[in-house]
């Protein structure tokens, strides 16, 4: 290896502290950092917040050189140690760190949308109506719910649905 090569590695980063490792790491060391985070909504008392956690919990990728830099990686607040295995340290590939920017984008984080809509069809993934197909007629807004008309029992029927007990047809676990 030579002493000025860079290389991107795992870091293991302090419990829930994945955004505090990347930050310093940015600005002490001055290294190229990325720390995937996900964006998404989830119910409280208070109604729908929004929630933003690290893609790879307790984990994230920085470029430096291990033979000069490694040492201060380790000691940086909020990092814990790199990953290793033993005394080989695998260092990550460019094509893959540079696909999970263009995932990413500049705010290194994705959004995790429910993404349903009236008129959708959906099969029931649990239940007593498991595997019964039924199209998306109402949102209920704060609930994570659902209202989908069903065929069952000779006509049709409004049934309220969590939103999680939904497959879309041709999805993994869907009927085709």
């Amino acid at each position: 290896m030579e002493s000025e090569e860079l290389e991107w590695f795992v870091v293991r980063s302090q419990p829930k502290r994945e955004r505090v490792a990347a930050k310093n790491l940015r600005e002490s060391l001055e290294l190229e950092v990325v720390c995937p985070l996900v964006k998404f909504q989830k119910g409280t008392r208070r109604g729908k917040v929004w929630w933003v956690e690290a893609m790879f919990p307790g984990y994230l990728f920085a470029r430096f050189n291990r033979n000069t830099q490694e040492r201060a990686v380790r000691y940086t607040q909020g990092v814990l140690s790199l990953v290793q295995f033993g005394m080989h340290m695998p260092s990550i590939s460019e094509k893959f760190i540079d696909s999970l920017k263009q995932e990413l984008g500049d705010q290194e984080e994705v959004v995790i949308a429910h993404g349903v809509e009236i008129g959708e069809q959906f099969e029931l993934a649990d239940g007593p109506l498991r595997g019964e197909m039924g199209d998306v007629v109402e949102i209920l807004p704060g609930k994570e719910r659902v209202r989908l008309l069903v065929e069952f029992i000779g006509g049709s029927r409004e049934v309220e649905v969590d939103l999680m007990s939904l497959l879309l047809p041709g999805r993994p676990g869907a009927k085709s």
